[in-house]
């Protein structure tokens, strides 16, 4: 079937891929249908609003503002960014805390300071020396460098334990959703690039609106929800109901494992292990983070709140006025009821922002069983998105674990198609 028919190129997945891949079609005319089973766009960016007016990201997410990809395709202003300062509180093993400022950036004065017993000098020379590397690299050459496994890579450059356990693990633990540091140190320079020359921001009324930017660039009625896509023919679409859809172009824009599901003979791999989390929402009618805009680490190995963040002390939009909403991530699946979980979050808050952390107002918890897909060292940046004559797949988990990928192989996918 020709693509310059009038047929619509099928896309099955309205996450970011899927619509990164719908916008650069509609630009270069294609017609595109995207169809998606939720009940909105976002794939896994999305937020919900209470009924009191919080706003809760599906898990803790930013958007790093140098993603190539992003930079591409976003308008910054219409989604009203606000960035979080560049560092973060890290609370030490021993309960002690330390602030540092612009780390990457400036490490030798962000470490240096009396308060801040994180590792040696040679670290900082080490993390100083790496800063100015990753600047005169360009991001293909970091992603394609041959790699090994974070952990690994960071022993072999010598930098010690303690700034591992202190510094490395909280912070690019948090980044991975992997305190083991296992991921691939491609993708760890990547992300380091990332933090040294962009900024952590959330659209002021959620990450859903991200998606959603996308979404409303398309045509009225290309997008299709609350449609289950049960079978691809060749480039016929059937669905959950029976109805059967003809493509010019099929491109399955779903996670690894519904992929595998909907392609099952095309000899691909369809990596299916993913990076757990859980994000606990407080609310609170002070400001315990005391408006610095700086994200809150958690150092101790036996933790439970890895991750503190308060998104409204960034985007006030987050939470109605004179409250405040904090965010809690836990990496990994907890074996504990959500009670319980609850519970235990309080305790540690409250050692770490004061007894008041009890009386603190529990929200919502949200267990995210496919946070990120997991990205093991000497993994390519990309695997092969062609899966046979005018059918496509495209995703994060098909590169690296990330907002930038998941767009990356929407947009590579539909230079395939319109070549």
């Amino acid at each position: 079937m020709s693509l310059s028919s009038a047929t619509p190129i099928i896309i099955i997945g309205a996450g970011m891929a899927g619509l990164t891949c719908a916008n650069y079609l509609h630009r270069a005319g294609r017609p595109v249908l995207v169809l998606d089973a939720a009940d909105a766009v976002g794939g896994r960016v999305r937020t919900d609003v209470t009924p009191e007016g919080y706003r809760l990201d599906r898990g803790f997410q930013v958007l790093q503002t140098r993603y190539p990809e992003v930079q591409r395709m976003l308008d910054y202003g219409a989604l009203q960014l606000r960035a979080f300062r560049s560092g973060a509180v890290i609370r030490l093993a021993n309960g002690r805390q330390t602030t540092l400022v612009n780390p990457l950036e400036q490490p030798l004065a962000a470490f240096s300071a009396l308060t801040s017993p994180i590792g040696t000098l040679a670290d900082k020379l080490r993390i100083a020396a790496l800063a100015q590397r990753v600047k005169s690299s360009t991001n293909q050459e970091l992603l394609d460098f041959p790699s090994s496994d974070t952990l690994s890579y960071l022993r072999q450059n010598g930098w010690s334990e303690q700034i591992i356990d202190s510094f490395f693990r909280p912070f690019f633990g948090g980044v991975f959703l992997d305190r083991g540091l296992s991921t691939g140190s491609n993708f760890f320079e990547f992300v380091f690039k990332q933090f040294v020359e962009g900024e952590a921001a959330i659209p002021a009324l959620g990450m859903q609106q991200i998606p959603e930017q996308l979404a409303a660039r398309l045509p009225a009625g290309s997008v299709r929800l609350n449609t289950s896509v049960e079978a691809i023919q060749g480039t016929r679409v059937r669905l959950a109901g029976g109805e059967t859809l003809a493509a010019a172009a099929v491109v399955v824009a779903v996670d690894g494992e519904a992929a595998a599901r909907l392609l099952p003979t095309s000899g691909l791999a369809y990596p299916t292990a993913w990076r757990r989390t859980t994000c606990t929402y407080f609310a609170a009618d002070n400001q315990p983070g005391k408006a610095d805009k700086l994200l809150r680490l958690n150092a101790a190995p036996d933790s439970l709140a890895h991750n503190v963040a308060f998104p409204s002390d960034v985007a006030p939009g987050y939470a109605p006025a004179g409250r405040t909403l904090v965010s809690v991530s836990t990496h990994g699946s907890p074996a504990l009821s959500e009670n319980d979980l609850t519970a235990r979050l309080r305790e540690e808050l409250a050692a770490w922002f004061g007894p008041e952390a009890r009386q603190w107002q529990h929200l919502r918890t949200y267990h995210i069983p496919q946070a990120l897909p997991v990205y093991p060292g000497g993994r390519p940046p990309q695997q092969p998105l062609q899966v046979a004559d005018n059918v496509y797949r495209c995703g994060d988990y098909a590169a690296y674990p990330s907002l930038n990928a998941a767009m990356a192989t929407g947009r590579v996918v539909a230079e395939a198609l319109l070549a």
